[in-house]
C-alpha cells in the first residue's frame, strides 16, 4: 500500500526540499473531538489520517510530514480562530475532516482568503460544492445531496410517501432536509411539515410528539451523531415505529449504529460511502484501524485517509507543496482506492464516487462483532451527487 501511495515519479531530493514551503509539509484535522460527533469523525479521523501518513513512507518530496490536531466545539469561531492560527504562525498547509457544516463553511471561506487548501469529510452541506464553493475547497466523503438521492429514495419507493423532518437547527440539518424534501417531492411524494430543534439535544420529546401527530409515514431524522441516536431512542419511548411510522435516519454512520446496538437501530436504511465489510478491498484498511483503535472505520474515518493519502499523491506530481499547482492536480488526478474507487474530482471541488444503501441487521443476523448491515444498492457516483451546473458553483464558468 505505501508503494502504491508513493508511486509518483522520483524527485531529486535536493530540489524536492526546497520545492516545500518551511520544509515541513503539515496537514491540520480539525473536528469534534469532544461532542456530539466525537465518535462520528473524532480521533479516530486523526489515526486515519496518521496512518496515511504512514503508509505514504512519512516524506513527500524528501520533506517530513506532519499531522496537527484540534477539537473545534462544534463552534464556527473556535474553529476559524484555530485555522487562522494554524496558517498565520504554525505554517499549517492544509485543514482537512471538519465535521459541522457551518464549521467546514467559516473554515473553507478562511481557507479561500488565505489561499490554502482545505478538504471536508466530515461536514454535509452541499453548499460546500455550491454557491459557496472555492477554488481551494475539496469535498470528498459524502453531501447531503447523496443522502437524500440514497436513504430518502429508497424510502419513497418502499412507500413513504409523506414525511414530516426532525431537523437540527444550523446548516447541515437545514440542507439535508430541503435536499430530502426535493427528492421526496420528485417522486411524488409529500412533505407534511418539519421541527427544528437546537444542536446536541438531549430532550426530542416534543419535537417527537409533533411528528407523531404528523400521522406521516416517514419520520425523516435531518440530524447526525448523539442526536440521531437520542431521538431513535426516545421514539421508541413513545412508540412512534408500533404505531406504523418508519424512521428514517438521514445521516448515521456505522459509529452510531455501534452505540446504538443492533437491538434499537436494525431495520434502519442508511447511505455511507463506505463499509469495512463490503468486500476484500475495503477490509484491508479497516482490519489494521481496528488494531490500531478498536473500533471499525466509518466513511468520514475512511474518507480523511482517502483526503490525506490524495493530497499527497497531489503534492508529489506537482513537485511542490504551492496551493495553486497542488489543487491543480487534485482536479486532475483520479482517485482510485479502497475508498474512492474510480473517484473524479469535479470543477467544483466535489470527489464523485460511488454511494452505498445498507439496511441495518437484525440481532440474530449478525455473525460477528462489527457485522451490523446488509448492501441493498450501489448508487453509482454520477447518480449519488450534483453535477457541477446543479451544484450553483460559479467556478464552472
Amino acid at each position: 500500500m505505501a508503494a502504491g501511495l508513493a508511486s509518483a515519479l522520483p524527485v531529486p531530493a535536493a530540489l524536492a526540499q526546497g520545492a516545500v514551503s518551511d520544509g515541513i509539509v503539515k496537514i491540520g484535522i480539525l473536528n469534534d473531538q469532544s461532542g456530539v460527533y466525537a465518535d462520528f469523525g473524532g480521533k479516530g479521523s486523526v489515526e486515519a489520517a496518521k496512518m496515511a501518513v504512514e503508509d505514504f513512507g512519512g516524506k513527500v518530496l524528501g520533506a517530513p510530514i506532519e499531522v496537527v490536531n484540534a477539537d473545534h466545539q462544534n463552534k464556527p469561531d473556535v474553529a476559524s480562530n484555530i485555522a487562522r492560527q494554524w496558517y498565520d504562525v504554525d505554517k499549517v498547509d492544509t485543514i482537512m475532516e471538519l465535521t459541522t457544516s457551518s464549521v467546514a463553511l467559516a473554515v473553507q471561506q478562511l481557507s479561500r482568503e488565505k489561499k490554502k487548501i482545505n478538504m471536508v469529510t466530515g461536514a454535509a452541506t452541499s453548499e460546500l460544492t455550491g454557491k459557496q464553493c472555492s477554488p481551494y475547497g475539496f469535498h470528498w466523503a459524502y453531501d447531503t445531496y447523496s443522502l437524500a438521492v440514497g436513504t430518502g429514495g429508497a424510502l419513497v419507493e418502499a412507500g413513504g410517501k409523506t414525511w414530516y423532518f426532525l431537523t437540527a437547527d444550523y446548516a447541515f440539518g437545514h440542507s439535508l432536509e430541503e435536499q430530502t424534501a426535493k427528492f421526496v417531492k420528485s417522486k411524488g411524494g409529500q412533505v407534511l411539515g418539519q421541527v427544528r430543534h437546537p444542536l446536541s439535544t438531549s430532550d426530542f420529546s416534543s419535537f417527537l410528539l409533533q411528528a407523531q401527530a404528523s400521522k406521516a409515514n416517514i419520520v425523516g431524522l435531518a440530524n447526525a451523531g448523539l442526536d440521531t441516536s437520542n431521538a431513535i431512542k426516545q421514539a421508541a419511548e413513545f412508540g412512534i415505529v408500533e404505531g406504523g411510522q418508519r424512521l428514517a435516519a438521514l445521516l448515521f454512520t456505522l459509529a452510531e449504529v455501534h452505540g446504538l446496538g443492533l437491538k434499537s437501530a436494525n431495520g434502519l436504511v442508511l447511505t455511507e460511502g463506505y463499509y469495512w465489510d463490503l468486500d476484500d478491498k475495503s477490509r484491508p484498511f479497516a482490519e489494521r484501524y481496528m488494531k490500531r483503535t478498536g473500533r471499525m472505520p466509518n466513511m468520514v474515518q475512511a474518507g480523511t485517509y482517502s483526503t490525506v493519502a490524495q493530497y499527497l499523491k497531489a503534492v508529489q506530481a506537482a513537485g511542490t507543496d504551492d496551493t495553486d499547482a497542488v489543487a491543480k492536480k487534485l482536479h486532475e488526478l483520479p482517485v482510485d482506492d479502497f475508498f474512492g474507487r474510480g473517484g473524479k474530482v469535479l470543477a467544483n471541488g466535489r470527489m464523485v464516487h460511488d454511494m452505498y444503501l445498507f439496511e441495518v441487521k437484525k440481532p440474530s443476523e449478525s455473525k460477528a462483532p462489527w457485522d451490523y448491515y446488509k448492501h441493498l444498492a450501489t448508487i453509482p457516483g454520477d447518480q449519488a451527487f450534483m453535477t457541477v451546473a446543479q451544484s450553483g458553483c460559479q467556478l464552472a464558468n
